[in-house]
């Protein structure tokens, strides 16, 4: 990281579609942001048919590469904080398990080794939950493991799973307020 330059907000999105145009107004609202996007998340992108404009100076990171070679830049010193939103229960699964077999799980990996607070809004938080697809409103019924893995997820060191999009929201406000820059 240049010396002087503000750390950056690093966002990945996985593959869910719960809360994902929502999650890209919050994205939206932010400045000094690099997005890690999923081959999944991709493909919801296609999906919901959204545009990805985002702010000034926002970099988008592809997952093309084997090893996730942008995570490269946690251990740089490039953000403060991670966000993961939204997670779906196979990205949370794996990030409980130790998986980082693609851009969203390796970051949020790299993440917690180089003590970085990381914000995951889960996508699984209910025994019960509507959710907007591409076709219209849907009511969806997370597993057992879904719900035990996010409760598990939570306690995290330095991680704080929210459960809905005001959490989402909340949270992210409180992490801006303590930066330095605001």
């Amino acid at each position: 990281m240049p010396r002087g330059e503000p750390q950056r907000w690093a966002w990945a999105l996985t593959g869910s579609g719960h809360f994902f145009t929502e999650c890209l107004d919050l994205i939206r609202g932010l400045t000094g942001i690099d997005l890690f996007v999923s081959r999944a998340a991709a493909e919801v992108l296609r999906m919901y048919k959204n545009k990805f404009d985002l702010p000034e100076g926002a970099r988008i990171f592809r997952d093309t590469t084997a090893s996730a070679a942008p995570v490269g830049l946690l251990y740089e010193g490039v953000y403060h904080t991670l966000v993961l939103a939204p997670a779906t229960s196979n990205t949370v699964a794996k990030c409980v398990c130790g998986i980082s077999d693609n851009l969203a799980t390796n970051v949020f990996a790299q993440a917690g080794k180089c003590r970085i607070p990381a914000i995951v809004f889960a996508c699984d938080t209910a025994p019960e939950l509507e959710t907007m697809a591409p076709g219209g409103l849907v009511k969806v019924f997370p597993r057992r493991i879904d719900l035990e893995n996010t409760e598990r997820l939570a306690g995290f060191e330095a991680t704080r799973v929210v459960l809905s999009l005001t959490e989402l929201e909340s949270a992210l406000a409180e992490r801006r307020r303590a930066l330095p820059h605001g």
